[in-house]
Order: structure tokens, then C-alpha cells, then sequence
């Protein structure tokens, strides 16, 4: 089995359960191929680049998975045909990522927006941040 990483964006209108159960549906989809999810992450509601399908956001939703290629080619038939996805990549992973530093939550429906907490500060962190630059 090889490793793979899927990334899909869904309409701005869902609601974090239809997220949740879209995601759900789509890991069922791996798991019946006898593939398994090694996690699953919502990154939030985030706004487009450009507007797609007519949507400036999306959900962005994150699955890596361990599967062979059969049952990721199934998922990809399943993610173009469903009306809910607006966008989709899945790539080839040559190692598994256990967790990403774009981790937000596991579930729609447990998400809460705001700030990622900031890594233990330096003595020089805090002097860059103070210090200010004139470029003239």
C-alpha cells in the first residue's frame, strides 16, 4: 500500500456537520478498499484566491491516507462527481506525516477560529519584535 495525501475544498454554505459527514463518507469510501485514514484534519473556512464555482471560501479539509491505488482512484471519481466539492488534490506521499504544522482540528464541528498558539519565544525573537526598521 502507498501513502497519500488528499486536500478538498467544499462549498462555503455547509455546515460544520455536513462537512464531518462528507469527510465521514469519503473516508468510508477508503476504508471499503481496504485502506485505512492515518488522520484527518479541518484547516477552517478560509477565503479563496479567486472565486470557484461561485464561492470566494471554502472548507478546507485534509486526509492522509494509506491505501492502494484502486481505492484512491475510487475516491477521486466519488470527490468529481460530488456537487459539494469544488476543489480536490491528492498526491503521492513518500512518508507519513504525523501531525502537520497547519493542524487546527480534527472535526468541523470542534473548531474554534483564532489564533495558533506561538512556539516558546527567544530573548531574540522579542528584540526583533521590538526593534523597527526606516526604509527609505
Amino acid at each position: 500500500m502507498a501513502l497519500y495525501e488528499t486536500v478538498f475544498i467544499t462549498r462555503q454554505d455547509l455546515t460544520a456537520e455536513d462537512v464531518d459527514a462528507l469527510s465521514d463518507k469519503l473516508s468510508k469510501i477508503i476504508t471499503d478498499g481496504k485502506g485505512k485514514i492515518l488522520s484527518k484534519e479541518y484547516w477552517g473556512l478560509r477565503n479563496l484566491t479567486y472565486k470557484v464555482k461561485k464561492n470566494s471560501r471554502g472548507h478546507y479539509v485534509l486526509l492522509n491516507i494509506d491505501a492502494d491505488f484502486t481505492a484512491v482512484a475510487e475516491l477521486n471519481r466519488v470527490m468529481s462527481f460530488n456537487e459539494d466539492i469544488i476543489r480536490s488534490v491528492t498526491l503521492r506521499a513518500k512518508s507519513a506525516v504525523e501531525e502537520s504544522q497547519l493542524f487546527v482540528c480534527a472535526n468541523a464541528k470542534d473548531f474554534k477560529p483564532g489564533k495558533m498558539p506561538k512556539k516558546d519565544t527567544s530573548k531574540y525573537d522579542l528584540i526583533q519584535d521590538q526593534t523597527q526598521f526606516d526604509i527609505n
